[in-house]
């Protein structure tokens, strides 16, 4: 069984930083499209970045030279690091893990920029 638990999230001021971690057990993360999504108060649930078996790496356009997603095989864990926060970056945080037909997804965590 597939378990992925997030951890990072917190409150910080506008322009702060900070890193999440993804910890996944039971699949490899680097045999996986791995992936960050988050979701805000009322609205849908977006794609924020992904990183694909070979390396690649995806951002959507808001976050685009602010966020940068990585991976540690030997901890088999996927990070988001987040630099020059702004308000529209609070929402709650989810790390996915995709192969195949599967989707898994961890517990989710927030972060909340102040301004």
């Amino acid at each position: 069984q597939v378990q992925l638990v997030e951890s990072g999230g917190g409150l910080v001021q506008d322009g702060g930083s900070l890193r999440l971690s993804c910890a996944a057990s039971g699949r490899t993360v680097s045999r996986s499209v791995m992936r960050w999504f988050r979701q805000a108060p009322g609205k849908q649930r977006e794609l924020v970045a992904s990183i694909s078996t070979g390396g690649r790496t995806d951002y959507a356009d808001s976050v685009k030279g602010r966020f940068t997603i990585s991976r540690d095989n030997a901890k088999n864990t996927v990070y988001l690091q987040m630099n020059s926060l702004k308000p529209e970056d609070t929402a709650v945080y989810y790390c996915n893990c995709h192969y195949g037909w599967d989707d898994y997804w961890g517990q989710g965590t927030q972060v909340t920029v102040s301004s």
